[in-house]
């Protein structure tokens, strides 16, 4: 009985290190929990590259990529103490992500990515 638990140990420990794990993972976005807590405004890039504005609560509406920093420091001017909730599909592009994260830096906006759980 203890040959076959040693065999069994010896071919375990021989097909684990044969196996490498993938550590990334690149299903995004996704998280477990989702907290929303203060004033917001959400940009949301969709599939199509189109960008869409929001303060709070409001209906969204279109803009160019040019027209978000102008509505985020009016929106900013307004309630010092918001954040921007960046949403974005997972299928775009990487660099249109990053595009308003740095405009958005430059300009001293808090922000936040947006998952799905």
């Amino acid at each position: 009985m203890t040959d076959i638990i040693f065999l069994l140990l010896i071919f375990f420990m021989i097909t684990s290190t044969v196996v490498v794990p993938n550590a990334i993972k690149v299903t995004l976005p996704q998280a477990q929990q989702q907290t929303v807590t203060g004033s917001y405004s959400v940009v949301t890039i969709d599939e199509n590259l189109n960008y869409y504005v929001q303060y709070g609560r409001e209906r969204a509406k279109p803009v160019k990529f040019d027209e978000i920093i102008p509505y985020l420091l009016e929106q900013q001017a307004r309630n010092p103490e918001m954040y921007v909730a960046l949403h974005a599909h997972e299928t775009i592009p990487y660099r249109e992500v990053v595009k308003v994260m740095d405009v958005t830096y430059r300009n001293n906006i808090k922000m936040v990515l947006a998952t799905r759980r």
